[in-house]
């Protein structure tokens, strides 16, 4: 483990955040399940050009979309799962464990690496993958033109990049529900900045255009795409009380005060309800881009 740069994030993915995450695990893989089918479809476009490789997850968490990469890619490929948080490290490194049942062993996949490493400045191998996608794992960096740049030079002359991000708020008012309905109750919730690193940091179209374009990538193509996520509506309460800023703010509370708050977050999400199931539209660009061709 390098030391990381961005400390807040290295915080809070090593604390509370990631310990909800990997609590919530199985709840989040199967909301992001069309996310990750997105992906591996391209990296099986990839794959069709290059039949043995390497690829690199970045901001991989707890290994869902790795997992699922790596049995996809076959055992001709290489997979490299790389997280800030400890914590989801270690669920993703237990996942993939020979005794584990997810393990790609049993599926047909190759053993898969996991680093705990802050992308943006581990030194990962020179030239050494030739494909890096990563599931809304790229918004967290201090500094992303440093970021991508490093992540460029762990990439392969000609390598391929797909990665998913979060548009704007406005486009995905599930993802605040729990924000604006607990405002009124938590009058010290801090506001997200525009811009800054965090869910919602890849938001403008042509902040990312220029760290892409800063950072040396090639061919940047910026695309809107939307997926039909869902959940079960028993999970409900410990996705709104424990995940983003709301479930930080509540964990400050007093037990009583907390339920109170809670129940209130719960009645907010009432319109994506319907039949057992929680469902929403994300609103994502697909950022694809090449690493620079070798010169001659």
């Amino acid at each position: 483990m390098t030391e990381p740069v961005n400390q807040d994030q290295a915080e809070l993915w090593n604390g509370r955040s990631g310990s909800a995450w990997v609590d919530n695990r199985a709840m989040l893989d199967r909301m992001f399940v069309p996310l990750a089918a997105f992906l591996i479809d391209r990296a099986n476009e990839v794959a069709r050009q290059v039949p043995s490789g390497r690829a690199l997850d970045v901001g991989c968490g707890t290994g869902g979309t790795t997992l699922a990469l790596s049995q996809a890619l076959g055992n001709t490929w290489q997979v490299t799962g790389a997280d800030i948080s400890a914590p989801m490290i270690a669920e993703a490194r237990a996942r993939s464990s020979p005794r584990s049942p997810s393990s790609p062993s049993s599926h047909g996949g190759t053993p898969i690496e996991f680093v705990r490493a802050d992308a943006q400045t581990h030194a990962f191998p020179p030239a050494h993958f030739d494909l890096a996608v990563s599931r809304l794992g790229v918004m967290f960096f201090d500094d992303p033109v440093a970021a991508f740049a490093n992540l460029r030079a762990a990439c392969r002359p000609g390598a391929w990049l797909h990665m998913l991000a979060w548009r704007s708020p406005a486009e995905n008012p599930f993802m605040t529900v729990a924000e604006r309905a607990a405002k009124p109750l938590l009058p010290d919730l801090p506001a997200r900045r525009p811009g800054a690193p965090g869910q919602f940091g890849f938001a403008e179209r042509m902040r990312v255009e220029d760290i892409m374009a800063s950072s040396g990538w090639t061919n940047v193509s910026l695309t809107p795409v939307h997926f039909e996520c869902s959940f079960a509506q028993a999970d409900l309460r410990d996705y709104a009380s424990r995940l983003g800023p709301v479930g930080l703010a509540l964990a400050g509370l007093a037990p009583a005060e907390r339920e109170r708050v809670v129940d209130r977050l719960v009645e907010a999400y009432a319109p994506f309800v319907a039949n057992g199931e929680v469902r929403f539209t994300a609103a994502c660009w697909h950022l694809s881009a090449r690493a620079p061709a070798a010169s001659r």
